[in-house]
């Protein structure tokens, strides 16, 4: 999770946003995030890039934890 929260803080300092101390499963990427398309579509580059799995191949991912589903 600690590398995921790295790359969630490098999509928020890229937009000029807070970053966050800590995420959890429940985190909601556009609720908890402020995240929009943008930041979904650079989140899942970096993700992809890192851990090599497409995290919205099977249809659109809110949350913290549904992204490390995808990841583990």
């Amino acid at each position: 999770m600690d590398k995921l929260l790295q790359i969630i803080n490098s999509i928020l300092q890229n937009r000029g946003r807070q970053t966050v101390d800590n995420i959890n499963k429940e985190t909601s990427l556009r609720n908890d995030l402020g995240f929009d398309s943008l930041d979904l579509a650079e989140l899942t580059v970096k993700v992809e890039a890192e851990f090599d799995v497409d995290i919205f191949e099977d249809g659109l991912i809110t949350t913290v934890g549904e992204i490390l589903k995808k990841i583990e």
